[in-house]
């Protein structure tokens, strides 16, 4: 009653043999793919960590940076521009990885929190009442009267550009742990199982258990049984091709860092740029949302202050080459498994499950 282990000689199998040869080469070709998947895995996963720590440790420096100029540049709004400071790199973050969001909302969001600050803190530093209304209506007006001049579009261009690539490597990474773990639990059809039992245990029930598969036919069998996991050769290759894309895009003109490092400097051209023009957005600001109360006393001029680039640079130099070498070698690994799901057959069918250096081996019939 064997259904696939048939042969003319005696033989020491039963069907039930049979069904636990299958459950058998099931679990170990699963195992044997995990296996060759392990190090593809561990190197994309480890990577995504990676650039996220090398992300994060970017933003918070240039954070910082960003915080440090209203400490050292514009103390009387320092305390409560943290806020809006702190919003704009989460929400930085956020796109990064793949949230529903945009630059252009992120950077806008700011400038609109910000003006009201500018506005009663510098412009007409003897503001005492700032409601809720009036903040209101301050935020509301900044997207009409364009207080930071082209200062706020100049930022939403310059980071929309770098942080692009950066966010779809980071979604290209996910993608790419993703279809490793689907293909790890292909399912293996019935004829696939018979023609593995055949191919690997059929011998023992001649009593055969040291004779193993000859090369060409582990091959055919294999790649019988995974053509649908091979299938996926072109578009993995075409995945490689985009990864090596977006590290270059990240690494040439749009560069994160830079990008980062230039947010310190657009906020304080866009707050001298509206210091600058006081006057006439006060004009237009009286006239929009009315007359708030004041205490004696006009801005002096000591309130503008230019405040030089900061020179932290060592920290942001490691920081800098840091991510660029994760980019590196991340590629040049990824580059070497172009050719992963093109050649799993051959590489399930290298090592101990076929027979190499021996002038015998089990054809699927006989030994020959």
């Amino acid at each position: 009653d064997l259904q696939i282990c048939q042969h003319g000689a005696p033989t020491c199998c039963t069907k039930k043999m049979e069904e636990s040869y299958q459950a058998a080469v099931r679990r170990e070709r699963t195992q044997s793919i995990q296996a060759l998947n392990f190090e593809l895995k561990y190197m994309i996963v480890g990577h995504i960590t990676a650039f996220q720590e090398a992300f994060e440790s970017l933003l918070r420096f240039a954070e910082n940076r960003t915080s440090s100029l209203f400490e050292t540049a514009y103390r009387p709004m320092a305390k409560e521009a943290a806020e809006p400071v702190k919003e704009l790199f989460t929400d930085i973050s956020l796109y990064i990885l793949g949230a529903e969001t945009t630059v252009e909302s992120a950077v806008l969001r700011f400038f609109d929190s910000l003006f009201p600050l500018v506005y009663s803190r510098l412009i007409n530093p003897g503001i005492t009442d700032l409601s809720e209304d009036y903040t209101e209506c301050l935020r509301l007006t900044r997207q009409d009267i364009n207080p930071f001049g082209r200062y706020s579009k100049n930022m939403v261009t310059e980071l929309s550009k770098s942080l692009w690539a950066s966010r779809m490597l980071s979604q290209a990474l996910s993608l790419g742990t993703e279809v490793i773990n689907t293909t790890e639990h292909v399912a293996l059809t019935k004829e696939c199982s018979k023609a593995l039992v055949k191919m690997q245990y059929c011998p023992h029930c001649q009593g055969l258990t040291l004779i193993r598969p000859c090369v060409g036919y582990c091959l055919n069998v294999m790649r019988g049984c995974l053509a649908s996991v091979s299938e996926l050769d072109a578009q993995w290759r075409e995945y490689i091709s985009t990864l090596e894309y977006l590290t270059n895009e990240m690494a040439a003109s749009h560069d994160l860092e830079i990008a980062l490092m230039g947010i310190r400097n657009s906020i304080n051209e866009a707050i001298l740029h509206a210091q600058l023009n006081g006057p006439q957005l006060s004009a237009t600001v009286d006239k929009v949302c009315g007359q708030p109360k004041q205490q004696e006393g006009n801005l002096s001029s000591d309130n503008i202050v230019a405040v030089k680039e900061a020179t932290e640079t060592q920290t942001f130099v490691m920081a800098h080459a840091s991510l660029n070498n994760k980019r590196r070698e991340f590629i040049n690994y990824m580059k070497r498994s172009r050719t992963f799901y093109a050649s799993i057959a051959e590489r399930l069918c290298d090592g101990d499950l076929v027979m190499r250096d021996s002038s015998t081996c089990w054809n699927g019939e006989d030994v020959v």
